[in-house]
């Protein structure tokens, strides 16, 4: 099982005893503007998925997308209270369910 994957599951469970059921899972890049979420899992391998958990960006997090680019990329992201920059296909490694914040 890999580190993405576990994390997924320890997070959907957190995420499900919180809120009563288990909620819809979507990537970040998916995410409409301005709605509250928190990281599910970061997927992928390698140095990107070590890199974006190094900034912060991991399971149980919050997480909200700022804006877009004017062509759609990259996404202006705040997570733990600062913006990170992330390009669309790196959003889209991160699973979220939105939150209630």
């Amino acid at each position: 099982m890999s580190f993405a994957y576990a994390a997924f599951e320890q997070g959907e469970e957190a995420v499900g005893r919180a809120e009563g059921s288990t909620p819809a899972a979507l990537s970040l890049d998916s995410l409409r503007a301005g709605t509250p979420a928190r990281v599910l899992a970061v997927g992928g391998e390698g140095p990107l998925a070590r890199r974006l958990m190094e900034m912060g960006v991991v399971p149980g997090a919050p997480v909200r997308v700022i804006k877009a680019a004017p062509l759609g990329d990259p996404l202006e992201v705040r997570v733990r209270n600062y913006h990170l920059a992330l390009r669309r296909s790196e959003a889209r490694t991160i699973s979220v369910v939105a939150s209630d914040e």
